[in-house]
């Protein structure tokens, strides 16, 4: 509990741009939108999705992608227990299927810990790629796919 304490509490303050008085803009000057929406790091995305799958995706906004890592985890977590269960039952009453029930304690649990990696490694490349052009749209049409890329 401690270290999930530590891990949440290192996220630097947020800063708002309304803020900021230091940069004082002339009256009937020409300005620029400034995106002042909260980008999360790729270290960041990482670490969280590592701790808890599907956290880094929910804060890269891919909320779809981070439900269905938590979805897996959950399978994954109650799968590797009932196993366990299984296996615990199999050498109480000596069957002989007790190798094979370890092995597949083994599996579910390398499963659970594949779907950490992978899901810190998909927060990570998700979160470079937070700035891609949301105009680029590949949709399905008759007979294929189709790309549409909008050109200024």
């Amino acid at each position: 509990m401690l270290v999930l304490a530590l891990v949440l509490a290192a996220r630097p303050a947020d800063r708002l741009s309304a803020q900021d008085t230091t940069r004082v803009i002339a009256p009937g000057a020409r300005t620029v939108a400034i995106d002042t929406t909260y980008r999360v790091s790729p270290g960041g995305a990482f670490r969280r999705s590592v701790l808890l799958p599907g956290w880094g995706q929910a804060a890269t906004g891919r909320h779809t992608t981070g439900a269905l890592f938590v979805v897996w985890e959950g399978v994954t977590v109650m799968m590797t227990l009932k196993a366990q269960q299984e296996a615990d039952y199999f050498k109480r009453i000596g069957a002989t299927g007790l190798k094979h029930k370890r092995q597949e304690v083994q599996d579910w649990l390398v499963l659970w810990i594949f779907n950490h990696l992978f899901s810190g490694a998909e927060a990570y490349v998700a979160a470079h790629l937070q700035d891609f052009p949301k105009e680029l749209k590949v949709q399905s049409v008759p007979g294929g796919i189709g790309v549409s890329v909008p050109l200024p």
